[in-house]
């Protein structure tokens, strides 16, 4: 069955080709979509410049680099309101404490525990960072302060003076960062449900073309970020406040439009006006100045020769409505503006622990950083090599990819980018800078590296060697040809490790757990529609909201495992095959999304709730022992005629993923029984 053409009675959305990572050259030098980060770019160059001033006036060049590292908490957080950054950056601070200390003390104790030191930071952080989803640069900056730390001068006294030194590098990278709370208190809320907004005009763009499942994803991620940004900033004395409920009524309003996209995007083969984004895109700009929000009366002409109860027309409505809440001075009697339902920070703990369960794709991510990095320091150790530390500390950039592919690319842009940024750097050094000149350098090469890293990692690798250059100059003088010959093979022999750490440590992590993921969105998608269909069912608002939730998390979730799989060569070839099948169970779960938002939902009978029932359980269990569904005839479910068409979709492709399984396993044997053929072959003529 072709997925991307059409079925009985309407017909289906098109579905768009899956992903594909590759290594080219403009995976290697292309730039990504996105924008430019300047604030990001100036905060790292103040706070790297102010922190350096500071601590090499107070304690000396060779220690004030630990300081200028330190103020690398100002990377951190940059995203989450100004109340839950206040708290996030002090454990990112801390942190970097801990890593300087453990580094301190290890290279104190004897050559080769400062291998054992560095792995186990990059191994714990990394497990830290991916339990309480810290954003990138994740464990990075935790390794780099900690291998630092190694050669800075002194002995085991000198480990808490160490230790302080970070921590008032942390302190003025705090301060940088929160620098712009008392001018702009409320600036990431809005720029969180702003950016929801901007995605949904992507997603109503890409209606009627084949990139609409590739924007349904990013709209939903967009939409997920915008409720945990706003949730974290739900504090006691604010949440009560007419800013406050403009806001989540704002955060609303983005969710049941995006959910109002779905519907019209799977039920719609032709693009929609363009009127429509662009109204999308002004709200964008209404969430911090409601003064700028569009005219509800400019969508008349779409509504136009439309019936109201149309897709499109419950769609438009929702867009106006949204328009004037945004215009609206009092929310008192608004539904939109109630109190979001949920806990306002994350349980820690309970974060750390479910990272560790057999299904979480965080526990052998963190195995395979400390495995690859303690064996990369390790190794260089036994070489010879006097900065190993650098070694572990590219394995550590490397492996941050994901993907073997992107790992691969990873590898290639750090390699290149290190080969012309040591040219840059031997030079700068060579003309032997006074201290002040150093500092500015070195702040202003890790602004402009802040600035692209997002665009592209070749740039940022040649713009971050000068950096780091200038600084391990400053912390240990030695002769800049032993430097930037010793910076050359560190860097090629930390690629390699990361690469290697990739293809051979838990490489099909991913692979495996896909079909648990998918099955994850089955499951809550039976109990959305289940509870939508059941008319002895009353679904109160608390529940609505969680079930809605945990659907959005398991979508966003099977998509990243899919992105990842798809990567993971060679195991990849048996992914690819599940393209169809990914796609209608997110259109599925994305259905199931959309019945929960009716008001009033239309139910069914008995026989039909079963049957419908059943249906989700044979798709579930026939995906986990990798069979041919089941089916039998679907029940009809006239009010929800886009569910039938997805799960009839989705048993096709599961038919013939199953098919291409059992043709591919049956060739590998072809392959293996000729291989063998030819060796009992080879011995007999051997023998003659």
């Amino acid at each position: 069955m072709n997925l991307g053409g059409s079925l009985e009675g309407p017909e289906r959305a098109l579905v768009g080709e899956r992903p594909r990572p590759r290594v080219d050259l403009k995976a290697l030098f292309g730039l990504q979509s996105g924008s430019w980060a300047w604030a990001t770019a100036a905060k790292a160059t103040l706070a790297m410049s102010l922190s350096f001033s500071l601590a090499a006036w107070m304690f000396g060049t060779e220690i004030g680099t630990l300081a200028a590292l330190g103020s690398m908490t100002v990377l951190y957080e940059k995203k989450t309101p100004y109340v839950y950054r206040s708290a996030a950056l002090a454990l990112v601070g801390l942190g970097f404490v801990a890593s300087v200390a453990l580094g301190s003390l290890a290279s104190a104790l004897a050559p080769w525990v400062p291998v054992l030191s560095i792995g186990l930071t990059a191994g714990v952080a990394t497990w830290v960072c991916a339990a309480w989803r810290v954003d990138r640069p994740g464990p990075l900056f935790f390794v780099l302060v900690g291998a630092i730390s190694t050669i800075a001068p002194g002995g085991l006294v000198d480990v808490p003076f160490h230790a302080a030194v970070a921590a008032l590098g942390a302190a003025v990278g705090w301060s940088v960062s929160m620098a712009g709370a008392p001018v702009r208190a409320r600036h990431p809320e809005y720029r969180a449900v702003a950016g929801a907004y901007r995605q949904l005009a992507s997603l109503l763009r890409a209606v009627g073309t084949p990139d609409l499942d590739h924007a349904q994803h990013e709209a939903s991620v967009a939409v997920a970020e915008a409720w945990r940004i706003v949730l974290l900033a739900q504090t006691r004395g604010y949440r009560t406040t007419s800013e406050a409920a403009r806001l989540r009524a704002s955060l609303r309003w983005v969710s049941d439009i995006h959910l109002a996209v779905t519907q019209v995007g799977l039920a719609r083969t032709t693009p929609l006006p363009e009127k429509a984004a662009d109204f999308a895109e002004r709200l964008s700009s209404a969430v911090a100045d409601p003064s700028r929000a569009p005219d509800p009366a400019e969508l008349d002409e779409l509504r136009r020769g439309i019936r109201p109860r149309t897709l499109e027309s419950r769609l438009y409505g929702r867009l106006a409505r949204a328009a004037q809440a945004t215009r609206r001075t009092s929310h008192e009697d608004d539904e939109q503006a109630e109190t979001l339902l949920d806990e306002r920070y994350p349980a820690l703990w309970d974060s750390l622990r479910s990272s560790l369960e057999t299904d979480s794709l965080v526990r052998p991510t963190a195995l395979r950083m400390w495995i690859t990095v303690t064996a990369a320091c390790g190794f260089s150790l036994l070489l010879g090599l006097d900065r190993y530390y650098w070694v572990g500390l590219t394995a550590t950039t490397v492996l941050q990819a994901g993907s073997v592919v992107l790992t691969m690319n990873r590898a290639l842009q750090r390699s290149l980018g290190t080969l012309v940024g040591v040219v840059v750097g031997a030079a700068l050094i060579a003309l032997h800078p006074p201290l002040a000149l150093v500092i500015v350098l070195a702040a202003v090469f890790q602004g402009l590296t802040q600035l692209v890293v997002g665009r592209n990692f070749f740039y940022a690798s040649i713009l971050v060697t000068p950096m780091a250059l200038l600084l391990s100059a400053t912390a240990a003088p030695e002769p800049i040809t032993d430097l930037a010959q010793s910076r050359i093979i560190d860097t090629a022999v930390g690629s390699v490790f990361g690469l290697l750490g990739s293809v051979l440590l838990w490489r099909g992590a991913s692979a495996t757990r896909l079909p648990q993921a998918i099955v994850n969105v089955l499951r809550i998608s039976r109990e959305c529609i289940l509870a939508v269909l059941d008319p002895d069912v009353k679904i109160g608002p608390k529940r609505r909201y969680q079930l809605r939730r945990d659907m959005r998390a398991a979508l966003v979730d099977l998509r990243g495992v899919y992105d990842s799989a798809i990567g993971d060569v060679p195991r990849a070839a048996s992914t690819r095959p599940l393209w169809p099948v990914v796609v209608a169970t997110q259109r599925t779960g994305y259905l199931a999304l959309s019945a929960l938002a009716r008001d009033q939902p239309e139910t069914t009978g008995t026989i039909t709730l079963q049957r419908v029932d059943l249906a989700f359980r044979e798709l579930a269990a026939s995906l986990e022992e990798r069979r041919t569904p089941r089916m039998g005839a679907l029940p009809r479910l006239p009010a929800y005629p886009r569910i039938n068409m997805e799960l009839r979709a989705l048993s096709n492709a599961m038919t013939s993923a199953v098919a291409q399984d059992r043709r591919a396993a049956l060739q590998e044997a072809e392959r293996r029984a000729q291989r063998e053929r030819r060796r009992a072959q080879k011995e007999v003529d051997a023998d003659l």
